[in-house]
């Protein structure tokens, strides 16, 4: 009988293992999650079996994917307002949900610009300024409550050039197409060397980052350990590496 209970025992682990190899996870992550995500997808894979197809769009447009029926296990937004709206439509289970990661939201220049602060934007020499689509992008949401708060949002419509994630706007920049624009650090940072950031921006809402499983994950136990990976010490590691601080 002692020797049936262990063989049942590895059998059931070897089960386990073999569930476990066969899971694969759909994340939706904010496009500033690029980087970060995509490393930790690739340990975490490394270190349960677990194959993560990565999706990186701006946090709104995920969330119109997910209303639409594209099948999602884990959701990552830039936001709060979006992870919001995702549970009012029940969407995701929010009993998983957990705030991980903080982010800042900077002017930025070519790097041979000689911009000296937002008060510059409204100069005749400052043309155009690449920003986020307020009503689907944060970080477009971010930058508008900013320079509504600074009394510049007005101002400067005649400038704005709109992008569909923080991503557009960051190749904006880099290709010289606007004297300057609104992304995240982190983005700023992944611009490398064609990138300056001028200053952090304040007078908006704190750009802090909640992830959650979806509530018609298939994979919910797979789900959860991805979840539990991002928060891990690991995980928060590799996100202060891509310059991400972490929650208080």
């Amino acid at each position: 009988m002692k020797k049936l209970g262990i063989a049942a025992l590895l059998l059931a682990f070897s089960l386990s293992a073999t569930a476990a190899m066969g899971a694969e996870l759909t994340v939706s992550a904010a496009a500033s999650l690029s980087e970060s995500f995509t490393q930790i997808s690739q340990e975490f894979t490394r270190d349960t079996g677990v194959k993560v197809n990565l999706n990186f769009a701006s946090s709104n447009n995920l969330l119109r994917q997910m209303e639409q029926g594209a099948p999602v296990d884990v959701f990552a937004s830039a936001d709060q307002e979006t992870m919001d709206s995702a549970e009012k439509k029940n969407l995701m289970n929010p009993a998983t949900r957990k705030d991980f990661a903080l982010n800042d939201l900077v002017l930025i220049t070519h790097a041979d610009s000689k911009l000296a602060g937002p008060e510059a934007l409204t100069g005749a020499d400052v043309k155009h300024i690449a920003i986020g689509q307020p009503e689907s992008v944060p970080a477009g949401r971010y930058a508008r409550e900013a320079l509504t708060g600074a009394g510049m949002w007005e101002a400067l419509q005649s400038k704005f050039v709109f992008g569909n994630n923080v991503r557009q706007v960051l190749s904006y920049i880099q290709r010289g197409e606007a004297d300057a624009g609104f992304v995240y650090r982190t983005d700023a940072l992944a611009g490398g060397k064609d990138v300056r950031i001028v200053t952090a921006m304040t007078g908006h809402k704190p750009v802090c980052y909640p992830i959650a499983v979806t509530k018609d994950s298939a994979e919910k136990e797979a789900a959860q350990k991805f979840v539990d990976f991002v928060l891990s010490p690991r995980g928060l590691e590799i996100l202060s590496h891509y310059g991400f601080s972490p929650v208080k």
